[in-house]
């Protein structure tokens, strides 16, 4: 679909009025404290676009850049590094033998890579399933890592069943960020990993002299992990400023968005998408909970909503996958077009709100990416590592 058809007609939405009353519990002060013991940890990068500011007539506009993260180009290893170091400290404090395990899940590509990685750092093993659509490279990357790789002739539901059924072997354990179910602990800590990202967000805007926090976070969405993580950030909270949070996924995978506007999980046929990590057809069990109470607003977009928002990321000095590129077209999808005003309102947002995309891949970490411009860290300069 090309741009002018995307802007003469209303985007796939949904609105709750009440989502910012609602609160829940904070995520463990452990994590951020495991993650800045990593020899690789630094923040990675939040990036003001006044252009974006001016184009939306909002006050100040920030990205999340997490196109370089623990060495790798997404901000998944956050949540699989402390899940894994839970899995391990649990297994020690139970007695079970230390050789090594294997880490088995399925992935879309940033998920698997990242516990690949983390894996061969600490002599484990990994086993990794690929659901069909996956690009080669992508695929490439995560056998580069000495992981065991598994194609599937299917989605990515297919690839998690496959994968789960290979975790019931001995010494071995499922990694996975979808949740269901008897499947619901490991899930939870990788969830708990995300929260480091948060946190960062919070010091950061401190130090451009937003004290309160921001007014609204467009976050991409697959299974919901990432936003649930997002939501319990902002949501837990016992007083103050609450911003409204935005779920973005692709028209060809809206899980969550279908989910909401039926009030109760559902599994969507999902189809192709250059969005390959948000190509998933089912809500995780553990985050549904959180996004159906606390999730503003969601919306659904085209790839060539992503591909036209990492350009303009790119203009802008961050490098983003489609992907991350979606938080900034979701958003836009949202202040422009039929019904713009109304969504506008219903934001709350202003000519003083302060907005934060999270952008959670850069160019690096999915082939699909139509741009080439290199991930950058705070100092301007390519990071070696990513």
């Amino acid at each position: 679909m090309s741009d002018n058809a995307s802007s003469f007609r209303e985007p796939p939405w949904f609105w709750r009025p009440d989502a910012r009353t609602w609160r829940c519990e904070p995520a463990p002060a452990e994590v951020r404290v495991f993650h800045t013991a990593l020899p690789d940890y630094a923040p990675t990068p939040l990036t003001e676009l006044p252009s974006l500011a001016d184009e939306w007539g909002v006050g100040r506009v920030f990205v999340k850049d997490e196109s370089c993260r623990l060495g790798l180009p997404a901000f998944k290893a956050l949540g699989v590094s402390w899940a894994v170091h839970r899995t391990l400290a649990e297994r020690a404090a139970n007695g079970a033998e230390q050789g090594p395990i294997t880490l088995v899940t399925a992935t879309d590509g940033n998920h698997g890579r990242a516990l690949a990685r983390v894996a061969r750092r600490l002599g484990q093993d990994a086993h990794v399933f690929v659901p069909q659509g996956v690009h080669p490279r992508a695929v490439a990357a995560i056998a580069a890592e000495r992981a065991r790789v598994t194609e599937v002739a299917g989605p990515y539901d297919e690839a998690v069943r496959l994968a789960a059924e290979a975790a019931a072997a001995p010494d071995a354990v499922l990694l996975q960020d979808t949740a269901w179910p008897g499947q619901e602990r490991i899930p939870g800590w990788i969830v708990e990993g995300y929260s480091t990202l948060c946190a960062e967000i919070d010091e950061q805007l401190a130090t451009e002299g937003v004290v309160e926090g921001p007014d609204l976070v467009s976050v991409p969405v697959g299974v919901g992990s990432l936003a649930q993580a997002v939501v319990t950030h902002y949501r837990s909270r016992p007083s103050g400023h609450a911003p409204a949070l935005l779920s973005v996924e692709p028209e060809a995978a809206p899980c969550v968005l279908e989910s909401l506007i039926l009030g109760a999980p559902v599994s969507v046929e999902t189809g192709e998408t250059t969005m390959a990590g948000l190509n998933c057809g089912t809500p995780s069990s553990i985050a549904w909970p959180f996004l159906r109470d606390g999730l503003d607003a969601a919306v659904a977009i085209t790839d060539t909503d992503s591909a036209r928002a990492a350009v303009d990321l790119a203009a802008a000095g961050v490098s983003s996958g489609p992907c991350g590129a979606a938080a900034l077209a979701g958003l836009r999808a949202a202040l422009t077009g039929p019904g713009a005003e109304e969504r506008r309102t219903a934001s709350g947002l202003g000519p003083t709100s302060v907005v934060v995309l999270l952008s959670t891949e850069g160019t690096a970490a999915n082939p699909h990416s139509t741009t080439e411009h290199p991930p950058t860290g705070p100092t301007g300069r390519r990071p070696a590592a990513c």
